[in-house]
């Protein structure tokens, strides 16, 4: 039976439990973007999710025509910046955590906060033609979630590519390089999605969560502790430029942004 959270407060999300799975599904349009409601509504609904012992697996989607295009630029001022960080990577650091299979379901764009939600789930599956990318140094700034994880995933080269050029990849390329789990058509994507949800739904809930602990044991503590640290560097230095705030404001004004290389 599915049935769906009545809280008011998801004006950003849904969040619809169909038996042991939590179908959560960004809601922003016209690309998800993120924003701090976007992501006080996705903590708020991963806790409650991860509370809940009868769900084991949760799957994240966008609504319309995106996954999401990342996290709002706005959000990025030098007043807000702190509390979107830290507000973001607790959503991040709650999917790292979650006992829970997360499954990400991605179609049309899939950049920088949205590449790095999708990213850490467990299992990614995307369309064929999906923008793969963390587009955050054309601003002057760089992704930490990324910068700490995305090496492990796809290999050194690879992410310094992807973080350092800024760079777009297909879906496809994302599957051939480990990003994502499986490519298909768009037309696919939902079916491939409800059959990896099937094999789960079949497997013991209690043997998939030790498992997935077991699995990440050794990451997730390098994941902590370079994550605090990307962190650090993003306050402490990123945001100290001069460059990093003109990428931010141009973009913002839509015109070109003139470095200084301060």
């Amino acid at each position: 039976m599915s049935t769906a959270f009545t809280d008011a407060r998801l004006t950003r999300i849904s969040c619809e439990i169909d038996g042991a799975i939590a179908r959560i599904v960004l809601r922003n349009p016209p690309l998800n973007v993120i924003d701090v409601a976007t992501m006080e509504e996705l903590a708020r609904s991963l806790a409650e999710t991860e509370a809940r012992s009868d769900i084991s697996v949760i799957v994240l989607s966008g609504a319309g025509k995106a996954f999401s295009a990342g996290v709002d630029v706005a959000a990025h001022s030098a007043d807000k910046v702190e509390e979107m960080l830290s507000k973001f990577h607790a959503v991040i650091r709650a999917l790292v955590a979650s006992a829970k299979v997360t499954i990400a379901s991605v179609h049309g764009l899939c950049l920088g906060g949205g590449a790095e939600l999708a990213m850490v789930c467990d299992l990614a599956y995307t369309t064929v033609e999906a923008e793969w990318g963390f587009p955050e140094i054309r601003l002057a700034c760089f992704p930490p979630v990324a910068c700490t994880a995305l090496a492990a995933v796809i290999g050194q080269k690879r992410a310094a590519e992807m973080i350092l050029t800024g760079s777009s990849i297909t879906g496809r390329e994302a599957a051939e390089s480990g990003l994502a789990t499986r490519a298909v058509d768009e037309k696919h994507l939902d079916s491939a999605v409800q059959t990896a949800v099937s094999q789960l739904q079949r497997l013991s809930p209690a043997a998939l969560r030790v498992a997935k602990k077991a699995s990440y044991a050794w990451d997730s503590m390098h994941f902590d502790k370079g994550l605090a640290r990307a962190e650090k560097i993003y306050f402490d230095d990123l945001m100290k430029t001069a460059d990093a705030h003109e990428g931010i404001r141009a973009f913002l004004e839509k015109r070109s942004p003139k470095w200084s290389g301060k």
